[in-house]
């Protein structure tokens, strides 16, 4: 299967995207055709997971801007790396469309057995070291070396953040693989191969080429990142834009249920059974019951959110705008969340190596 072939293919699966329509190429207009063109320029195709974001244009760019300034982007630490922790949130999140493309782009990186433990589940099983110590730190179940500069450290944390809030959004609005569903099994192995070689990353380009597609705020920046610097200015304005979002399509006291919530969690999953969710849930009026359910789904089990949870609010959001930015509000306010648990937990002393 050609290249060219392969990024046709991945355009056309924009028409797999689930519950809303997602704007084409062809017709974007304003910021969505300006964030597109920087999708394909930088990261090589018009990838589903951003472009999903498309009805709600201001929160399509705080996507992007998150996952460029983090993972695309130059910086202290390596692509690799950053690619280690995209991997591994993705499969702590229970995401398997980020754990195929992130193992994939690591593959291609050079690290093929990094890669295929991720994408199996065993990230214990990473032959090198300071890699394995990279991974569980992104899952949540090691602690980040001492020796790890802070700004690289703050690079980390940046794509840790950015996939904790695309994980939930591919959840909810894309299915299991990147593949296309037309690809026959037969081929899949080999489509994966030229994809990964589509993945594989050029040169860097440039931090900071995407502030532009947002307006600035005066909010500081997360707490894990250098303040002043490109992280603290892209993670500002994405947040600010996607609060906006939530405000016009959230309702406040679901929005303050969820935030109860995420302030007592762990960060660890729920469970199977959706049975969590309903004692919260009783406390709303029973026309903000269907929202709560899908916002309070999305922060805390993404996984589980269904076409069911998805119908309830249609009622009350027929527009897809109205949807992406529920979705999307929910899916950040975990991320913070998830962001200052990393950032805050300590450092190991008896760290294997530096990075950076």
């Amino acid at each position: 299967m050609a290249p060219g072939l392969v990024r046709f293919a991945l355009r056309r699966t924009l028409r797999d995207v689930k519950y809303v329509e997602a704007v084409r190429p062809g017709r974007a207009r304003g910021l969505v055709r300006d964030v597109y063109r920087q999708v394909e320029r930088d990261f090589g195709m018009l990838a589903p997971p951003v472009a999903l974001h498309s009805p709600a244009p201001e929160v399509l760019a705080a996507a992007w801007l998150m996952l460029r300034e983090s993972l695309v982007a130059g910086g202290l630490a390596s692509r690799a790396d950053k690619e280690v922790v995209a991997a591994a949130v993705s499969a702590a999140n229970s995401c398997p469309y980020c754990v195929e493309v992130h193992a994939m782009a690591l593959g291609s990186l050079g690290d093929p057995a990094a890669a295929a433990a991720i994408e199996a589940g065993d990230a214990g099983a990473i032959p090198d070291r300071d890699t394995r110590a990279l991974a569980a730190w992104a899952r949540g179940e090691g602690l980040l070396p001492a020796d790890v500069p802070a700004g690289t450290a703050a690079e980390f944390t940046g794509v840790a953040v950015a996939f904790h809030y695309l994980n939930r959004m591919v959840s909810v609005f894309l299915g299991p693989s990147p593949l296309p569903d037309a690809v026959p099994p037969s081929a899949r192995a080999k489509a994966r191969a030229v994809l990964g070689l589509l993945l594989k990353p050029g040169d860097a380009p440039p931090a900071g080429e995407a502030l532009g597609l947002l307006p600035a705020t005066p909010a500081d920046g997360p707490g894990w990142a250098p303040p002043g610097g490109t992280l603290a200015d892209a993670f500002s304005r994405a947040r600010a834009a996607i609060e906006a979002a939530g405000e016009r399509s959230v309702p406040p006291r679901v929005r303050d249920l969820v935030r109860r919530e995420l302030k007592a969690w762990d960060g660890r999953p729920p469970g199977l059974s959706r049975a969590w969710a309903e004692p919260v849930l009783a406390e709303l009026p029973a026309g903000e019951r269907a929202a709560g359910r899908l916002a309070l789904g999305t922060a805390k089990a993404a996984y589980q959110v269904d076409a069911a949870d998805i119908a309830a609010v249609r009622p009350e959001r027929t527009d897809d705008r109205g949807l992406v930015e529920l979705v999307s509000w929910a899916a950040l306010t975990a991320a913070v969340a998830a962001g200052e648990r990393l950032w805050h937990r300590p450092r190991r002393e008896d760290s294997p190596g530096r990075r950076g």
